[in-house]
């Protein structure tokens, strides 16, 4: 049996996300497979595969009560037993009733911040049967909005009322998309701890109805001057409400272009606006993971 589940880019509406901010999300053409095979032992053979091909992790698990018997990562392995016993809560029988190898392929560097979490908890769930926002919601505590892109082939506009998800297909190509790219800042954030120390912030509805207002101008656009604008507001708006400078303050004060942090500030993706392939400019600065709009999203 093979799965797939789709990456994901959170376009607008980091962090307020979690407050209820409308915000726009894409799926990735690069995404995550899984493949298992029953077998007769009595165990759970687990092998996580790069894009590049290489293991980046492996483990072996007994089926009944999930004792490691070998593992390459014990901090990567319990977490994995922490995700199957979430879903063992739901449903009991879930790898319990015979061996099982289990095979996970990522079509993008794990690094990158395209999902290899929210991927694999998409994956697991179609295995299992179980509402994969009720698994995310228990382990990483986020918003959900990367379940949503894993199982979606269109942009989406995402927000959270009172805990119920309201999720809308949209068209998210601007007809400038040839001068957006995205840029890999050669860092992966941690997402659960960037969310913990959110939620002791204080958040204003004004900047909720900010963030929401930027997002729906955004699809609206017409020109790369106007899109330029709004990013730009909404990372100021964003680094007043986490007390943090802008990614292009610090970073790249001097690019001819617009430059907006995606996700969890500092690490990651960010995406950038010029008239120029901005390619030169950021690979001598080091960030050689560069992509056209065409390229990541689908």
């Amino acid at each position: 049996m093979e799965v797939y589940s789709n990456g994901k880019i959170l376009i607008t509406g980091e962090y307020a996300i979690l407050n209820g901010a409308l915000s726009l999300a894409s799926p990735t053409k690069y995404g995550q497979y899984l493949k298992l095979k029953e077998t007769t032992s009595n165990l759970i053979n687990w092998k996580s595969i790069n894009y590049d091909g290489n293991i980046w992790f492996e483990c072996s698990m007994n089926i009944e009560n999930l004792e490691i018997q070998s593992t390459s990562s014990k901090k990567i392995s319990d977490k994995l037993i922490y995700i199957i016993s979430i879903i063992r809560g739901y449903n009991p029988n879930f790898l319990k009733h015979t061996g099982s190898n289990i095979s996970t392929k990522l079509t993008f560097e794990r690094n990158w911040g395209l999902g290899t979490s929210s991927t694999l908890i998409s994956n697991l769930s179609k295995l299992s049967g179980v509402d994969p926002y009720e698994i995310n919601k228990k382990v990483f505590r986020g918003s959900g909005y990367d379940i949503a892109c894993a199982n979606s082939f269109s942009s989406i506009l995402y927000k959270l009322n009172k805990n119920h998800r309201v999720i809308d297909k949209v068209n998210f190509k601007p007809s400038f998309h040839n001068k957006v790219y995205f840029i890999y800042l050669n860092r992966k954030q941690n997402t659960i701890s960037e969310i913990e120390d959110y939620k002791k912030n204080k958040i204003s509805n004004s900047v909720i109805s900010e963030i929401s207002n930027i997002t729906s101008l955004i699809l609206k656009c017409n020109s790369v001057e106007d899109f330029n604008r709004l990013i730009e507001a909404h990372e100021v708006i964003i680094s007043k409400l986490i007390s943090k400078p802008t990614i292009k303050k610090s970073l790249f004060n001097d690019f001819n272009g617009s430059v907006k942090s995606l996700g969890a500030w500092g690490g990651d993706m960010i995406m950038i606006t010029c008239d120029k392939n901005p390619q030169k400019y950021f690979r001598q600065k080091g960030y050689n993971n560069i992509f056209k709009f065409k390229e990541l999203l689908i």
